[in-house]
């Protein structure tokens, strides 16, 4: 058979061509250049940050990801399926960043198999739907050591962190030896209220905060004369301290302008120090009030030790009164603090939905200050500031809030720092005395003045936040106490030292924006339908609650009355009909209204499905036809010559 090249073939072998070189280039990019990302989301999405970068490419031990996921039955919930596209990208990009150090699979467990059971005992969790079957979208990550760590659930709450999350747990992963936290505080954090004389009883319960950091972390306690920070020490637990005399001053200075992270909890007024023991009195050695305002001055804040915080809008609520007259009553020197006063895009705040105070204090920013000053937690407008002595005498609750008069000021809880410091120590170190470990150590150690690197600080101005009393109920089961939360007291604390545990490029990471992004015009139109008819169908519906009153009332008249209607007069029957008549019509008329706060939006809805569905293929076919028609010109034009 002759092939002939005319006009015809070179177009279907054009396409031919074209159609092998399509498949082929598909193939190409598939195999050679698959890590290849273009992100072009507002906010960029899907880019991860350099810090995250940092981490992955220093992964100290493999880790290996199992991300589970019920794809086949989740084709009915756009939702999951969206935030799993998500996930899945977020950690194909993060694979292809560390190299053969991260292991990723993915999983897509059927029921009854081996791959849901091995789910359920990596500690995922599945969410059942309403057909009976169950979803697992999680993730679970293992080391060569055994250790593991598990998300069970992706929930919408944590899509803002989702980068955070999936670093932290790889962070975790590849340093499996427990992080070190150096402890210095004059709270019995280890025995409670009881202190050392219940322990050597046996009666010592500890606090529930100290507890879960036991779980978490190494933890170190450093008596609180110290010359030195140790080198193992990862965070600093800074939990209302005694007066440190300047050697043990020194070594934290040293500490944080080095770039040591510490977190300090101080108070004007501690109310957990003075809580009555076994024997009725405060533990040994106990100090109502700590402040270290040498360091934080260099630091660049400071805290005024005389001032307590009164909050009209965040006050516990107690009991007051007397025997059967104890009531319910507001007491604004006892803050419930909510979470429209935290910062919802610091990592540590942002899952903190309510934080249970004592007696508060507050902090400032200098005007010296070298150091960034974020204020992570703040009290309400509705607060002032009392004297400490005042506070003292013990004011009743209905004392306090009568004629209270607030500033209209928020005051700094909590805030992060960060930066360079300068040494609260300017001459070098203080005079060791006759203390020789001092001696040594700043005879081997160099004095630094600062700027050499940044400090990372997280500061409170309450020590009650680790009192069982205020944030958690607990009982006994089988000999074990279990607790039952009312507060985030524990997660705030938690949350502020697993950030500062991890790496600086960490640290930075903050709360991104939700994937799913809102649909404005049609949120628009929604705003201005329901401005436009809301007006309209209260007054039809006030209208008929109108009438059907007056309905009733004719009717009722009539009830129990042979011949009711009858006996009505002649207006008064004439009435019970327009009414009805009334009633019939108005109902139509809202049932229209109803109907028009939809309109707009269905309008719009059929505009973009014209759009997709029918407009750009017309388009199309009209570019394509103008196409041809213009080869053709050309084709005739230069026949014609």
């Amino acid at each position: 058979m002759k092939f002939t090249l005319n006009r015809r073939n070179v177009s279907i072998l054009t396409l031919v061509l074209l159609a092998v070189f399509f498949v082929a280039f598909n193939l190409f990019v598939n195999l050679s250049v698959r890590t290849a990302r273009l992100d072009l989301t507002e906010n960029n999405l899907f880019t991860l940050s350099e810090g995250t970068k940092e981490i992955l490419r220093n992964i100290e031990e493999p880790v290996t990801l199992r991300f589970f996921y019920s794809e086949r039955l989740s084709t009915d919930y756009p939702r999951i399926r969206n935030y799993a596209g998500r996930v899945r990208d977020m950690l194909e990009e993060m694979r292809a960043v560390a190299g053969p150090e991260l292991v990723l699979e993915v999983i897509d467990p059927e029921p009854f198999s081996e791959d849901e059971d091995r789910a359920m005992s990596l500690g995922l969790k599945g969410a059942p739907t309403t057909e009976g079957e169950v979803i697992y979208f999680g993730l679970a990550g293992t080391n060569l050591v055994d250790g593991r760590e598990a998300i069970p659930f992706f929930t919408d709450e944590r899509e803002v962190y989702l980068e955070y999350d999936l670093i932290r747990m790889i962070q975790n992963l590849s340093s499996p030896e427990k992080p070190v936290l150096g402890v210095v505080t004059n709270l019995p954090l280890d025995t409670g209220a009881g202190g050392l004389t219940a322990a050597m009883r046996g009666q010592s319960q500890s606090f529930m905060i100290y507890e879960e950091m036991r779980d978490r972390f190494d933890i170190q306690f450093l008596e609180q004369d110290f010359a030195r920070v140790p080198d193992s020490v990862d965070v600093l637990l800074i939990a209302h301290p005694k007066d440190l005399n300047e050697t043990t001053q020194y070594a934290i200075d040293q500490f944080v302008v080095k770039g040591g992270k510490a977190v300090a909890f101080f108070d004007p007024h501690s109310e957990v120090s003075l809580t009555a023991g076994p024997e009725g009195k405060p533990v040994r050695g106990y100090t109502e009030a700590s402040n270290l305002p040498r360091l934080m001055e260099s630091w660049g804040v400071q805290m005024d030790p005389e001032e307590i915080i009164s909050d009209k809008a965040y006050a516990q609520r107690v009991q007051a009164g007397f025997d059967a007259r104890r009531q319910l009553v507001d007491y604004p020197l006892w803050l419930a603090v909510r979470a429209e006063t935290m910062d919802s895009e610091d990592l540590v705040t942002a899952n903190i939905e309510r934080l249970n105070l004592g007696t508060v204090g507050h902090f400032s920013q200098t005007e010296e200050a070298t150091t960034a000053f974020e204020p992570m937690v703040t009290s309400s407008e509705q607060a002032k500031l009392l004297d400490l002595e005042y506070v003292k005498t013990g004011p009743r609750p209905d004392e306090l809030m009568r004629d209270f008069e607030p500033t209209g000021e928020k005051y700094v809880i909590a805030a992060r720092v960060s930066g360079p410091v300068k040494t609260a120590f300017p001459d070098g170190p203080p005079d060791p005395g006759e203390d020789e470990d001092a001696a040594r150590y700043q005879t081997a150690e160099k004095h630094v003045a600062g700027g050499e690197a940044e400090a990372n600080l997280i500061l409170f101005a309450d020590s009650d936040i680790f009192d069982d009393r205020f944030w958690v109920q607990t009982q006994s089961y089988l000999g074990e106490r279990v607790a039952q939360p009312i507060a985030d007291n524990a997660k705030f604390v938690l949350n502020a030292v697993e950030n500062l545990m991890g790496a600086d490029e960490l640290i930075s990471l903050r709360a991104r924006e939700r994937a799913e992004r809102p649909f404005t015009v049609v949120e628009k139109l929604r705003s201005e339908a329901e401005a436009r008819f809301l007006e309209e169908e209260e007054a039809l519906q006030a209208k008929i609650a109108a009438s059907e009153e007056r309905l009733a009332r004719l009717q009722t008249r009539a009830a129990g009355q042979q011949g009711a209607e009858e006996l009505l007069s002649a207006r008064e029957a004439d009435e019970m009909r327009r009414i009805r008549q009334d009633l019939v019509e108005s109902r139509m008329e809202l049932r229209d209204v109803q109907r028009n706060l939809r309109r707009d939006i269905d309008q719009l809805g059929s505009q973009v499905r014209f759009i997709n569905v029918a407009l750009m293929p017309i388009l199309v076919a009209f570019a394509a036809l103008g196409v041809a028609w213009y080869r053709r010109r050309r084709r005739l034009k230069y026949s014609g010559r």
